[in-house]
């Protein structure tokens, strides 16, 4: 049975754990660590007691950023990530502020396929493209695609 809810401080550790097998070049610790907070919406992603996948989202005035999401490979195609991210959305939705939320943001790899895919399948739409982003591990450059899902109640 899948369950979705807040990933909180006690679970950081393996939720990092599955940034280092599922990101080829994975965030540091300490950026990872210092991602949480009150203006931080993460999720956490577990099948039976097992957490296999986690979303991590900032929100700052009327928008919000999905900075890192992550299943681990042997939980893939399953429809995680699509439950992970709609839960996301629903929870931006829901959140009565000053501002409501107007604007989830992403940027992803030009090459992650299968990323891409899975966002335009929820709603997600391509704003630009931002050229030589992201550090690759032969020690180039890759552009990354930025997307926007526009937030409606």
């Amino acid at each position: 049975m899948k369950t979705i809810s807040i990933l909180n401080e006690h679970d950081l550790t393996e939720a990092y754990e599955l940034e280092l097998i599922c990101h080829p070049i994975p965030w540091s610790k300490e950026t990872f660590f210092s991602n949480q907070g009150e203006r931080y919406i993460n999720l956490k992603i577990t099948v039976g007691n097992k957490l296999v996948g986690f979303c991590i989202c900032q929100q700052v005035a009327d928008e919000a950023t999905l900075f890192n999401i992550a299943i681990h490979p042997a939980y893939r195609q399953q429809g995680l990530a699509k439950a992970l991210l709609n839960h996301l959305i629903d929870n931006l939705i829901a959140i009565s502020s000053p501002q409501a939320i107007s604007t989830l943001w992403l940027e992803v790899r030009k090459s992650n396929t299968p990323a891409i895919e899975l966002y335009h399948s929820i709603g997600f739409n391509q704003i630009t493209v931002r050229k030589n982003y992201y550090p690759t591990v032969n020690g180039h450059q890759e552009d990354a695609i930025i997307m926007a899902y526009t937030l409606t109640l």
